[in-house]
């Protein structure tokens, strides 16, 4: 199954890429287990399993982690900001 991924503001940053596609394995249907896969890299990826209110949207509209995932969705992640 291929997604596309994109990651914005710090989280970008700190990946060193914007945006990716992705084959999944068959057992990452829902935003909680691609976020638990691409955690899994290691290193700066780790910051997704425990980053405290990671927002996630799937083909532009905001979800839970429980949310499924299936070919060809987008799938953003959008760490906390600050700002004033």
């Amino acid at each position: 199954m291929g997604v596309k991924i994109l990651f914005f503001a710090g989280l970008r940053e700190a990946l060193g890429t914007g945006a990716e596609s992705l084959a999944l394995p068959a057992d990452v249907v829902t935003v909680g287990a691609l976020r638990e896969h691409l955690a899994a890299r290691g290193e700066a990826w780790s910051a997704l399993a425990t980053m405290k209110n990671l927002r996630v949207a799937v083909n532009q509209q905001m979800v839970g982690l429980d949310a499924p995932v299936k070919a060809g969705d987008e799938v953003a992640f959008f760490p906390p900001v600050t700002g004033g």
